[in-house]
Protein backbone atom coordinates (compact mmCIF):
# COMPACT_ATOMS: atom_id res chain seq x y z
CA UNK A 1 0.00 0.00 0.00
CA UNK A 2 1.11 3.49 -0.98
CA UNK A 3 2.07 5.59 2.40
CA UNK A 4 -0.55 7.81 3.49
CA UNK A 5 -0.51 10.68 5.70
CA UNK A 6 0.48 9.43 9.40
CA UNK A 7 -1.16 12.40 11.05
CA UNK A 8 -4.37 11.03 10.05
CA UNK A 9 -3.94 7.74 11.76
CA UNK A 10 -2.48 9.34 14.59
CA UNK A 11 -4.17 10.29 18.13
CA UNK A 12 -5.43 13.98 18.35
CA UNK A 13 -2.37 16.17 19.02
CA UNK A 14 -2.94 18.07 22.32
CA UNK A 15 -3.34 21.25 20.30
CA UNK A 16 -4.06 21.86 16.58
CA UNK A 17 -4.79 24.33 14.13
CA UNK A 18 -7.13 24.07 11.25
CA UNK A 19 -7.10 26.49 8.59
CA UNK A 20 -8.71 26.80 5.02
CA UNK A 21 -7.85 28.88 2.26
CA UNK A 22 -9.15 30.15 -1.04
CA UNK A 23 -7.09 30.78 -4.29
CA UNK A 24 -6.76 34.43 -5.13
CA UNK A 25 -8.19 34.85 -8.31
CA UNK A 26 -5.95 34.96 -11.53
CA UNK A 27 -3.14 32.74 -9.70
CA UNK A 28 -1.62 29.83 -10.91
CA UNK A 29 -1.76 27.92 -8.02
CA UNK A 30 1.07 24.84 -9.11
CA UNK A 31 4.36 26.44 -8.11
CA UNK A 32 3.06 27.19 -4.64
CA UNK A 33 0.99 23.77 -4.54
CA UNK A 34 5.07 21.92 -5.60
CA UNK A 35 6.73 23.61 -2.52
CA UNK A 36 3.96 22.64 -0.07
CA UNK A 37 4.12 18.87 -1.23
CA UNK A 38 7.93 19.64 -0.58
CA UNK A 39 7.39 20.80 3.08
CA UNK A 40 4.25 19.22 4.09
CA UNK A 41 5.27 16.00 6.59
CA UNK A 42 1.50 14.45 6.61
CA UNK A 43 2.09 14.23 10.65
CA UNK A 44 2.71 17.53 12.05
CA UNK A 45 0.68 18.83 8.78
CA UNK A 46 -2.44 17.35 7.22
CA UNK A 47 -3.36 18.61 4.05
CA UNK A 48 -6.19 18.31 1.79
CA UNK A 49 -7.96 19.45 -1.43
CA UNK A 50 -11.14 20.99 -2.43
CA UNK A 51 -13.19 20.13 -5.26
CA UNK A 52 -12.39 24.04 -6.58
CA UNK A 53 -9.02 23.74 -6.32
CA UNK A 54 -8.72 19.88 -8.03
CA UNK A 55 -10.75 21.39 -10.92
CA UNK A 56 -8.47 24.82 -11.17
CA UNK A 57 -5.98 22.15 -12.28
CA UNK A 58 -7.88 19.95 -14.46
CA UNK A 59 -7.92 17.15 -12.12
CA UNK A 60 -9.92 14.15 -11.20
CA UNK A 61 -10.36 12.87 -8.14
CA UNK A 62 -13.11 10.14 -8.27
CA UNK A 63 -15.43 10.64 -4.64
CA UNK A 64 -14.39 13.95 -4.24
CA UNK A 65 -17.41 16.51 -4.83
CA UNK A 66 -18.64 20.09 -2.98
CA UNK A 67 -19.84 19.69 0.97
CA UNK A 68 -24.14 19.40 0.40
CA UNK A 69 -26.65 21.54 1.82
CA UNK A 70 -29.13 20.11 4.03
CA UNK A 71 -32.53 21.80 5.17
CA UNK A 72 -35.18 20.54 7.97
CA UNK A 73 -37.56 21.31 10.19
CA UNK A 74 -35.87 23.97 11.99
CA UNK A 75 -32.21 22.57 11.14
CA UNK A 76 -29.51 23.61 8.34
CA UNK A 77 -26.57 22.32 7.84
CA UNK A 78 -24.32 24.29 5.89
CA UNK A 79 -21.97 23.96 2.90
CA UNK A 80 -19.02 26.21 3.18
CA UNK A 81 -16.55 25.01 0.90
CA UNK A 82 -12.91 26.09 0.74
CA UNK A 83 -9.50 25.50 -1.99
CA UNK A 84 -7.12 24.09 0.66
CA UNK A 85 -7.38 22.70 4.04
CA UNK A 86 -4.73 22.67 6.35
CA UNK A 87 -4.22 20.64 9.95
CA UNK A 88 -1.48 21.57 12.26
CA UNK A 89 -0.90 19.35 14.79
CA UNK A 90 1.53 19.50 17.80
CA UNK A 91 2.41 19.96 21.60
CA UNK A 92 2.67 23.38 22.00
CA UNK A 93 0.69 26.58 21.23
CA UNK A 94 3.30 28.77 20.71
CA UNK A 95 4.80 26.74 17.65
CA UNK A 96 2.01 25.99 15.38
CA UNK A 97 1.44 30.43 15.74
CA UNK A 98 4.80 29.88 14.18
CA UNK A 99 4.02 27.56 11.99
CA UNK A 100 1.01 29.48 10.99
CA UNK A 101 2.67 32.64 9.89
CA UNK A 102 5.27 30.54 8.09
CA UNK A 103 2.28 28.47 5.97
CA UNK A 104 0.66 31.35 5.39
CA UNK A 105 3.43 33.13 3.61
CA UNK A 106 4.69 30.06 1.71
CA UNK A 107 1.18 29.97 -0.01
CA UNK A 108 0.87 33.67 -0.29
CA UNK A 109 1.40 34.13 -3.89
CA UNK A 110 -1.90 31.68 -5.05
CA UNK A 111 -4.65 31.39 -1.75
CA UNK A 112 -5.18 33.71 1.59
CA UNK A 113 -6.26 32.32 5.10
CA UNK A 114 -10.52 32.30 5.08
CA UNK A 115 -10.45 30.95 8.42
CA UNK A 116 -8.28 29.78 11.51
CA UNK A 117 -9.73 27.69 14.46
CA UNK A 118 -8.11 26.15 16.99
CA UNK A 119 -8.62 22.99 18.82
CA UNK A 120 -7.44 21.29 21.39
CA UNK A 121 -7.29 17.91 23.60
CA UNK A 122 -9.53 17.78 27.01
CA UNK A 123 -8.87 15.49 29.62
CA UNK A 124 -8.61 11.91 28.06
CA UNK A 125 -10.00 12.92 24.66
CA UNK A 126 -13.50 14.01 25.73
CA UNK A 127 -16.28 16.52 23.98
CA UNK A 128 -16.89 19.48 26.23
CA UNK A 129 -19.78 18.29 27.54
CA UNK A 130 -17.65 15.69 29.14
CA UNK A 131 -18.72 12.59 27.13
CA UNK A 132 -16.19 10.41 25.18
CA UNK A 133 -15.61 11.55 22.01
CA UNK A 134 -14.71 8.69 18.64
CA UNK A 135 -15.67 5.72 21.19
CA UNK A 136 -16.20 3.31 17.98
CA UNK A 137 -13.04 4.45 16.04
CA UNK A 138 -11.86 1.39 14.23
CA UNK A 139 -7.87 0.44 14.80
CA UNK A 140 -4.69 -0.99 13.85
CA UNK A 141 -5.29 -2.43 10.27
CA UNK A 142 -9.23 -1.76 10.38
CA UNK A 143 -8.32 1.83 10.89
CA UNK A 144 -6.11 2.15 7.87
CA UNK A 145 -8.82 -0.21 5.66
CA UNK A 146 -11.46 2.36 6.58
CA UNK A 147 -9.47 6.08 6.35
CA UNK A 148 -7.59 5.23 3.17
CA UNK A 149 -8.07 4.30 -0.54
CA UNK A 150 -6.63 0.83 -1.43
CA UNK A 151 -6.52 -0.77 -4.66
CA UNK A 152 -7.09 2.64 -7.05
CA UNK A 153 -3.69 2.72 -8.05
CA UNK A 154 -0.37 5.04 -8.01
CA UNK A 155 -1.43 8.36 -6.76
CA UNK A 156 -4.58 7.43 -5.23
CA UNK A 157 -3.79 4.76 -3.12
CA UNK A 158 -2.95 5.91 0.43
CA UNK A 159 -4.90 8.77 0.36
CA UNK A 160 -7.83 9.78 2.37
CA UNK A 161 -11.46 11.80 1.84
CA UNK A 162 -12.26 14.14 4.67
CA UNK A 163 -15.52 15.93 5.96
CA UNK A 164 -15.26 18.82 8.20
CA UNK A 165 -17.54 20.66 10.12
CA UNK A 166 -17.57 23.32 12.74
CA UNK A 167 -20.39 22.40 15.18
CA UNK A 168 -21.53 25.16 17.78
CA UNK A 169 -22.52 24.18 21.24
CA UNK A 170 -24.63 25.86 23.87
CA UNK A 171 -23.32 24.51 26.75
CA UNK A 172 -25.28 26.40 29.09
CA UNK A 173 -28.29 24.94 27.86
CA UNK A 174 -26.77 21.15 28.27
CA UNK A 175 -25.40 21.92 31.53
CA UNK A 176 -28.43 23.01 32.75
CA UNK A 177 -30.37 19.64 31.79
CA UNK A 178 -30.68 16.72 34.36
CA UNK A 179 -27.55 14.13 34.11
CA UNK A 180 -30.22 11.48 32.95
CA UNK A 181 -31.31 13.54 30.01
CA UNK A 182 -27.98 14.34 29.40
CA UNK A 183 -26.76 10.49 29.01
CA UNK A 184 -30.32 9.86 26.89
CA UNK A 185 -29.15 12.73 24.32
CA UNK A 186 -25.97 11.01 23.77
CA UNK A 187 -26.49 7.26 24.50
CA UNK A 188 -23.91 6.58 26.92
CA UNK A 189 -23.45 6.93 30.42
CA UNK A 190 -20.93 10.02 31.10
CA UNK A 191 -19.34 8.86 33.84
CA UNK A 192 -18.21 5.38 32.80
CA UNK A 193 -18.95 5.27 28.49
CA UNK A 194 -21.38 2.71 29.04
CA UNK A 195 -24.13 2.65 26.16
CA UNK A 196 -27.43 2.91 27.20
CA UNK A 197 -29.98 0.09 26.90
CA UNK A 198 -33.16 2.64 27.48
CA UNK A 199 -31.58 5.26 25.12
CA UNK A 200 -34.47 6.35 23.37
CA UNK A 201 -34.00 6.23 19.18
CA UNK A 202 -32.76 9.90 19.25
CA UNK A 203 -29.86 9.14 20.95
CA UNK A 204 -27.08 10.03 19.23
CA UNK A 205 -25.82 6.79 19.55
CA UNK A 206 -28.54 5.32 18.22
CA UNK A 207 -28.55 7.71 14.90
CA UNK A 208 -25.00 6.80 13.69
CA UNK A 209 -24.07 2.80 15.01
CA UNK A 210 -21.54 2.45 12.27
CA UNK A 211 -23.10 -1.27 11.89
CA UNK A 212 -26.03 -0.24 11.87
CA UNK A 213 -26.03 0.87 7.63
CA UNK A 214 -26.05 -1.25 5.06
CA UNK A 215 -23.51 -1.21 3.62
CA UNK A 216 -21.84 -0.33 6.88
CA UNK A 217 -20.68 3.52 8.06
CA UNK A 218 -17.33 3.43 9.17
CA UNK A 219 -15.34 6.28 9.88
CA UNK A 220 -11.83 7.18 11.46
CA UNK A 221 -12.92 10.82 13.54
CA UNK A 222 -10.11 12.87 14.87
CA UNK A 223 -12.59 15.43 16.21
CA UNK A 224 -11.10 17.89 18.40
CA UNK A 225 -12.83 20.82 20.90
CA UNK A 226 -12.93 24.36 20.29
CA UNK A 227 -13.03 27.88 21.88
CA UNK A 228 -13.03 31.62 21.43
CA UNK A 229 -14.54 34.84 22.06
CA UNK A 230 -17.65 33.62 19.56
CA UNK A 231 -18.65 30.00 21.26
CA UNK A 232 -17.54 26.77 22.42
CA UNK A 233 -17.89 23.35 20.40
CA UNK A 234 -16.65 20.36 18.69
CA UNK A 235 -14.44 20.37 15.66
CA UNK A 236 -15.32 17.42 13.87
CA UNK A 237 -13.27 16.01 11.44
CA UNK A 238 -13.96 12.34 10.00
CA UNK A 239 -11.67 10.47 7.52
CA UNK A 240 -12.95 7.68 4.93
CA UNK A 241 -12.24 6.06 1.45
CA UNK A 242 -15.91 8.22 0.45
CA UNK A 243 -18.57 10.05 1.52
CA UNK A 244 -20.94 7.51 1.80
CA UNK A 245 -20.27 6.92 5.83
CA UNK A 246 -20.53 9.83 6.71
CA UNK A 247 -23.00 11.42 4.45
CA UNK A 248 -25.09 8.10 5.72
CA UNK A 249 -24.87 8.58 9.13
CA UNK A 250 -25.88 12.49 8.49
CA UNK A 251 -28.66 11.82 7.32
CA UNK A 252 -29.76 9.71 9.70
CA UNK A 253 -29.22 12.36 12.48
CA UNK A 254 -31.53 14.57 10.52
CA UNK A 255 -33.95 11.77 10.31
CA UNK A 256 -34.42 11.91 6.30
CA UNK A 257 -35.50 7.80 6.67
CA UNK A 258 -37.72 7.90 9.97
CA UNK A 259 -38.29 11.54 10.60
CA UNK A 260 -36.21 11.02 13.80
CA UNK A 261 -34.16 14.14 14.89
CA UNK A 262 -30.37 13.56 16.31
CA UNK A 263 -30.81 14.47 20.16
CA UNK A 264 -27.88 16.24 19.45
CA UNK A 265 -29.30 19.17 17.65
CA UNK A 266 -30.97 20.15 20.78
CA UNK A 267 -27.51 21.91 21.73
CA UNK A 268 -25.67 21.69 19.18
CA UNK A 269 -25.36 22.88 15.03
CA UNK A 270 -22.90 22.52 12.49
CA UNK A 271 -21.87 26.03 11.31
CA UNK A 272 -19.70 25.30 8.62
CA UNK A 273 -18.97 22.25 6.32
CA UNK A 274 -16.51 20.71 3.81
CA UNK A 275 -15.30 17.90 2.16
CA UNK A 276 -11.24 17.63 1.22
CA UNK A 277 -8.87 14.71 -0.33
CA UNK A 278 -5.73 14.22 1.21
CA UNK A 279 -3.19 12.69 -1.11
CA UNK A 280 -0.59 10.07 -0.37
CA UNK A 281 3.11 10.84 0.89
CA UNK A 282 5.58 9.54 -1.57
CA UNK A 283 7.50 6.25 -0.60
CA UNK A 284 10.64 8.35 -0.64
CA UNK A 285 9.37 10.52 2.03
CA UNK A 286 9.77 13.86 -0.08
CA UNK A 287 6.74 15.01 0.55
CA UNK A 288 2.96 14.46 -0.46
CA UNK A 289 2.77 12.77 -3.78
CA UNK A 290 0.41 15.19 -5.68
CA UNK A 291 0.61 13.18 -9.10
CA UNK A 292 -3.08 12.29 -9.21
CA UNK A 293 -3.38 16.28 -9.57
CA UNK A 294 -0.86 15.97 -12.62
CA UNK A 295 1.90 17.80 -10.35
CA UNK A 296 4.32 14.89 -10.33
Amino acid sequence: MAVYQTGILEDVPSVARYLTFSQIGGTDPTLVLKTLAEQADGQSLVVGFGNSLVLTLNADIGSLRSFPVYVTAGIEVPSTPAALWCWLRGSDRGDLVNQTHQLCELLGDAFECESLLEGFKHGDGRDLTGYEDGTENPQDQEAINVAFVQGSGAGMDGSSFVAVQTWLHDLSYFNSMPSQMQDHIIGRCKSDNEELEDAPASAHVKRTAQEGFTPEAFLLRRSMPWADASGEGLQFVAFDRSFYSFEAQLESMLGLGDGIIDGLFQFSKPTTGAYFWCPPMKEDGSGLDLSALGLD
